[in-house]
């Protein structure tokens, strides 16, 4: 049984849920013990109800339509309608609610790729709705996936055009901007909608002609749509931007500004991507004995905690309750710092060379279990190296005092005050 009295060695907490607090067992390892109650399930059985109600009443207000716009002249006509109704949107519910879980806190941090991934699938699900009535018996399917990446599409959509409106209101003007970019999708969309009420007569039994006006249109979208990303210059630094900053900084001994760095912003997610970067990360993940956090306190004095897996090819960061912008993006200047070197060529480094290829060789030579002296010495080369490169970004016209590089919200303190005793 766990010391209550024993003074915790760290404490831990995500957003604003209950604290945690962490205390070493006799045999060494950490117990993790939750301050309070941990009950975060639904917080109100009446909301739940009502949007569970009103769908319901929604699926019997849609089978009464279709009866009575005369969908059919047969009870199961109309069943089957509505089912197929269901499916299709059932299906787009479901995607939209597993695409928000899984990808949302990356939409605000890589909006221009997921701007682009957007537009792909969006492309995908069209052309899988004209290929549709091409295969009867899969009608029902083909529409419920078109459906599905159609709100993918909605989401992914909606969530970077509202974060490259932010990024556009200079003056602090986004409901300006949102509206004037709205009237001219308007505006293009009713010019597209004349052009198709003359199209539509030319391809109705034609379609060997719909096939390749598709290609050639779909064509030209995604290409002006890329062109279109790609001339976007964020001045905030995600995790792709800070990588290529910090490699070029290395390599040369500057820093690339935002109008240089943004063209060479890699538009598919995860490429260049060596290690997997999991930042703001709870100790329980990493650690499971006192002697692992004891190893990342040693030679650190900033507001990170690092672990390295090198078999699972991540980079765990614990950030500290105080943790500012700048912190976070030190943290993971740190993470970066040892992917390169780990898999990149320092021999003909500007800055540190020789603490550089030093670390290097150790690092890859010796065990994993036995590098914790190299990870301790990486915090004082960063500490040599991110006075200047942080100086460097403020005067290359980069924001450092916010940041998209998508911290999760879990917080630690291990520096625990001693308790008073009256």
């Amino acid at each position: 049984m766990t010391n209550l009295g024993v003074q915790p060695l760290c404490m831990e907490s995500y957003g604003s849920r209950s604290a945690q607090h962490y205390r070493a067992l006799p045999d060494g390892r950490l117990a993790c013990i939750p301050d309070g109650p941990q009950n975060q399930g639904f917080r109100s059985l009446r909301e739940i109800f009502m949007a569970f109600a009103s769908s319901i009443t929604g699926t019997l207000a849609t089978q009464a339509v279709l009866k009575g716009v005369g969908v059919g002249d047969e009870a199961s006509t109309v069943t089957a309608a509505t089912v197929t109704w269901i499916l299709k949107d059932g299906t787009g519910m479901l995607g939209r609610i597993v695409f928000a879980w899984s990808k949302g806190s990356k939409l605000d941090c890589d909006a221009k790729q997921w701007r682009l991934f957007a537009d792909v699938l969006n492309d995908m699900a069209i052309l899988m709705e004209i290929l549709a009535p091409a295969f009867p018996a899969c009608f029902t399917l083909i529409v419920c996936i078109s459906g599905f990446f159609k709100c993918i599409v909605g989401v992914a959509g909606g969530a970077t055009r509202a974060a490259l409106t932010m990024h556009q209101a200079r003056r602090d003007n986004m409901a300006d901007v949102s509206a004037k970019d709205g009237s001219q999708e308007t505006l293009v969309n009713l010019a597209g909608l004349f052009f198709s009420l003359l199209l539509i007569p030319l391809v109705a039994d034609n379609l060997r002609l719909t096939y390749s006006l598709y290609g050639l249109f779909t064509a030209l979208h995604l290409y002006a749509n890329y062109r279109a990303v790609r001339s976007i210059c964020m001045e905030t630094l995600n995790r792709a931007r800070l990588r290529l900053v910090l490699r070029h900084f290395l390599q040369r001994g500057k820093v690339l500004g935002p109008a240089l760095a943004n063209p060479q912003e890699p538009l598919v997610p995860g490429f260049q991507q060596q290690l997997r970067v999991n930042l703001g990360t709870p100790l329980h993940t990493v650690a499971s004995r006192v002697a692992d956090f004891q190893k990342a306190l040693e030679g650190n004095a900033t507001n990170h905690l690092i672990f390295v897996s090198r078999a699972a090819g991540t980079v765990s960061i614990l950030l500290h309750r105080l943790a500012g912008s700048v912190d976070v993006i030190k943290a993971c200047t740190h993470a970066f710092l040892l992917e390169v070197l780990l898999y990149q060529d320092v021999t003909t480094s500007a800055l540190e060379e020789e603490s550089l290829l030093n670390l290097q060789r150790r690092l890859r030579e010796e065990p994993e279990n036995k590098d914790s002296t190299a990870i301790s010495e990486t915090h004082q080369l960063l500490d040599k190296i991110f006075p200047r490169f942080l100086a460097g970004l403020t005067a290359a016209g980069w924001v450092t005092d916010r940041n998209l590089l998508g911290p999760d919200e879990w917080r630690m303190d291990w520096t625990i005050p001693e308790k008073k005793t009256l």
